[in-house]
């Protein structure tokens, strides 16, 4: 008799799972690397792994809608003489016209005025619709220049000199010809219809010391009125921070890799930098060694998601947070109502990487005049207006349940975390420990 082995289950790859194998045989059949939108997707340390420590007998809580507290943020205060105050310590990240249309400009710009808080150009100029419609905008001076000139640094309430982004640090921006409309191409001083890869750094300055030179051009431009950010994306936040500090800036902005974009390549988006909770205390430690910390204004942005994201980034030492992505989507981007039409597209609605194809079917990736009719500004205004009231809220009830009558007094003792990775980024003890992996015997 012979015996045979019963049928197993047959196992795939960890190392060659079926989208690695499919971007194998799409690389084979192309030739070409793939490029999309929006951040990392792999999974990677966040704030999830990160818990609060409500208080107790050792600690007194706050009753929640009765005792006051405070979510203001003065940004820029180091030098500016008018820094910029905002109500909450959430604001809206770099877009760009020509990433987004018009109409969404304008719905953010809307959204950010109701929440008293600031948005924030992006590559290619200041269109009117966001200025006219932002109380407070923050013009981004970055490597192209495209749109750059000194009526709309006068215009903004603060510049920032765009070094690094989260998803791609080192590398440049892209705006495939699709999205380069007449409009678009007009601001940015391109051919319609080409192809656009920005520049990977500044061409008038290499280094910090340089940088100082350009910080004080543009401070005598805008008659050292305008607060001076310097974005970096999350690649050594210490060196980038204590840098950007000596160079003199106002604020800091860290991007970690959860951060989006408009375009890039996948490779770049998957495998540099970091997360951005590893670049939080790195950033904060560069600030208290400076003997800088809350003198020099630190933001954080990156896959910022919640009221509980706002409160953890705010405990670790940050100033305040950046959205990008979430905007997008309270603005009613990737909705689902549109699936069919994402499909079409070759994508789905939770996917989030069809933002450089320029046929976003609700209308806000795109310079599609039908595809835009869809966006209507005042209401997708007062969506994103929600959703940072409610951000603000959340992180408002923890806050109040940590015993702090302001986020900012949020702090580490109130963090646990429930990975030894989180725990080693973060710089707090492994929940039910008093072990800081790096620092201290568990």
């Amino acid at each position: 008799m012979t015996y045979r082995n019963p049928p197993t289950t047959p196992r795939k790859s960890a190392t060659f799972d079926d989208y690695t194998l499919s971007e194998i045989r799409r690389a084979a059949a192309t030739g070409i690397y793939d490029i999309r939108g929006a951040g990392a997707k792999r999974k990677l340390p966040h704030f999830d792994d990160l818990l609060f420590l409500g208080a107790s007998i050792s600690r007194y809580p706050l009753e929640g809608y009765r005792e006051r507290c405070d979510t203001s943020v003065v940004l820029g205060s180091r030098h500016a003489k008018k820094p910029i105050e905002l109500k909450i310590p959430i604001t809206i990240a770099g877009m760009s016209f020509g990433s987004l249309s018009g109409p969404a400009k304008e719905a953010l710009g809307r959204g950010a005025t109701l929440s008293g808080t600031s948005t924030t150009t992006g590559d290619g100029g200041m269109t009117e619709e966001e200025r006219g419609h932002s109380k407070q905008l923050v013009y981004q001076y970055l490597p192209s220049r495209y749109g750059m000139n000194p009526r709309d640094l006068r215009r903004a309430d603060a510049i920032e000199v765009v070094v690094g982004q989260g998803a791609k640090p080192g590398g440049g921006g892209m705006l495939l010809g699709q999205k380069i409309s007449d409009r678009v191409a007009e601001m940015r001083t391109l051919p319609k219809g080409i192809d656009q890869r920005s520049a990977s750094r500044h061409p008038d300055w290499t280094g910090p010391d340089d940088l100082e030179i350009k910080i004080l051009e543009l401070r005598e431009i805008t008659d050292w009125e305008k607060p001076i950010y310097v974005k970096v994306g999350g690649a050594r936040p210490y060196y980038d921070t204590a840098l950007a500090v000596k160079a003199g800036a106002d604020v800091v902005v860290v991007d970690g890799m959860q951060g989006g974009t408009a375009a890039t390549q996948e490779v770049f988006i998957e495998n540099v930098g970091q997360p951005t909770l590893a670049c939080i205390r790195p950033a904060v430690q560069a600030l208290q060694d400076l003997g800088m910390h809350r003198k020099v204004q630190l933001i954080v942005s990156g896959g910022i998601r919640n009221g509980a994201d706002v409160a953890k980034a705010m405990a670790l030492g940050v100033d305040a947070v950046s959205i990008g992505t979430a905007a997008l989507v309270a603005l009613g981007d990737n909705d689902p109502r549109w699936e069919a039409e994402y499909n079409e597209l070759g994508t789905t609605s939770g996917a989030y990487d069809d933002w450089h194809e320029g046929r976003d079917p609700a209308g806000i990736t795109t310079q599609d005049p039908e595809l835009m009719k869809r966006v209507d500004p005042i209401a997708a205004g007062r969506r994103l207006a929600n959703y940072l009231k409610v951000m603000t809220l959340e992180a408002q009830t923890i806050a109040r349940a940590c015993g702090k009558n302001s986020l900012h007094n949020l702090e580490p003792e109130d963090l646990v975390a429930l990975t030894i990775e989180a725990a080693a980024m973060a710089g707090v003890p492994l929940a039910g420990t008093n072990w800081i992996p790096g620092k201290n015997s568990f």
